[in-house]
């Protein structure tokens, strides 16, 4: 990922170094769990444990291009790390890694840096959310237009557009979660997974120490659909990310004007026209969010291996694992700014709201029809026939508004007057039932 959507807590989980120390923690926590059990002398462990720290906790861009260096000759990463760290143990050195495979460091190490990044990414959500449950508390009842196919339904409210997303984005909480605890696994089981070169309490030792669990059966490798579910969960919470800024880029273009990008000063919105001010936070959201979910597919197709064991899944978990991550990562913090900056139009909102001549109560005087003895078919037929006149008199001279053309139709007027027309057109009688939602979702009236 670019410098431009990097965020140095997420780059940190992926870099070389913090690799290279987990890799160690790894080695140095099998080689005590089998100083316990007997298998290699105490002095070994306590060799690897002291000259290993030495080596990796301030751990050089030096030492990372040394390791670079023997795996030239060696071409094998694994080897060049244990030759590198070897360095600095001296004789024990030859105890590391007994009955490993590449496998048990390289599987486990992913599964550490997988919930790592989860957890930021978890923190991201949250942080998501409380900017969405501000913003929605804020503009509970700020009347506004709903759409459906992009065109004008029925009177909504603000607080409750921004409601949806505080739900949806609390779903892909628990799914990040989810996804943290299946990827949260640790395989130190040997060639082939048989365990026969290593005993199976080593793995617990480290899955515990390392804050993970045991994988039942790892064949070698901890199977790939653990990965394929965590990657399509982070492209979930892309979709809710690019659902959201879709929603801010439609708001903030010129024919609707409810809300718009904060818009700092000095800032530029063209290089040739002075007077833009574009939707460049979400528009970049919505980007971030493509790549995010274009992830999940090389993830699924990582599930199927050959047999116990190939790699044709390593090279393509080395770009999606950072890449995935440090852009969602980007985006949700993004996200968070922009809600919380968002700036929001309640006259505009208005203005639209009224812009059609009031047809967007039809549904309330079509069921008010029904109510009053009209059959339904008729009372559609009454109350379109005066929402199209409406619609195509609208910006003519002579143009009447809802409510007129309704009481010109006799079948209309036959059965409301214009006391009860204007009740059941009411807009308050859209948010009756406002508090009810929100106390399902935010648990206060």
């Amino acid at each position: 990922m670019v410098p431009r959507y990097t965020r140095p807590q997420m780059a940190e989980i992926w870099s070389p170094e913090a690799r290279y120390r987990i890799w160690f923690e790894i080695e140095a926590l099998a080689a005590e769990a089998m100083a316990e059990l007997g298998t290699i002398p105490a002095e070994a462990a306590k060799a690897i444990r002291e000259g290993g720290t030495r080596k990796t906790a301030n751990i050089t861009a030096a030492d990372v291009e040394r390791i670079d260096e023997i795996e030239r000759v060696t071409r094998h990463d694994v080897i060049a790390f244990l030759t590198w760290l070897g360095e600095g143990i001296g004789e024990h050195a030859r105890y590391m890694h007994q009955g490993m495979t590449s496998s048990d460091v390289l599987d486990t190490c992913l599964a550490v840096q997988m919930t790592r990044a989860a957890d930021l990414l978890i923190a991201d959500v949250e942080a998501v959310m409380a900017a969405l449950r501000t913003r929605a508390l804020e503009h509970k009842y700020t009347p506004t237009i709903g759409r459906s196919h992009g065109i004008h339904a029925e009177p909504t409210t603000f607080g409750l557009k921004l409601a949806g997303h505080y739900v949806e984005f609390g779903r892909n909480l628990e799914r990040l979660k989810a996804a943290r605890a299946e990827v949260a696994t640790c395989a130190i089981s040997g060639p082939v997974g048989t365990f026969a070169s290593v005993d199976p309490r080593v793995e617990a030792h480290v899955a515990e120490h390392l804050g993970l669990t045991v994988e039942p059966v790892s064949t070698q490798v901890i199977p790939r659909d653990r990965h394929a579910a965590f990657f399509c969960a982070l492209a979930v919470v892309a979709g809710a990310v690019e659902r959201l800024a879709t929603e801010v880029r439609h708001l903030q273009r010129s024919e609707v004007r409810e809300a718009e990008e904060f818009f700092h000063a000095g800032q530029k919105g063209s290089s040739a026209m002075p007077h833009k001010r574009n939707p460049v936070l979400s528009e970049n959201l919505t980007g971030l969010a493509r790549l995010v979910r274009g992830y999940a597919f090389p993830a699924l197709e990582n599930i199927t291996l050959w047999h116990e064991r190939d790699i044709s899944h390593s090279s393509v978990e080395r770009v999606i694992g950072p890449d995935a991550t440090i852009a969602l990562d980007f985006a949700l913090m993004r996200l968070a700014g922009m809600v919380e900056k968002l700036t929001i139009y309640p006259e505009r909102m208005g203005e639209n709201l009224e812009s059609l001549g009031g047809v967007v109560h039809s549904q309330k005087v079509l069921l008010a029809l029904t109510q009053a003895g009209l059959s339904r078919e008729n009372s559609y037929a009454a109350v379109q026939k005066a929402a199209m006149e409406t619609w195509l008199g609208l910006g003519k001279a002579d143009s009447r508004r809802f409510a007129e053309n309704l009481l010109a139709v006799p079948e209309v007027a036959g059965h409301m007057d214009a006391a009860a027309l204007s009740a059941a057109m009411d807009p308050q009688r859209d948010f009756r039932h406002v508090d009810t939602v929100f106390a399902r979702v935010f648990g206060t009236p």
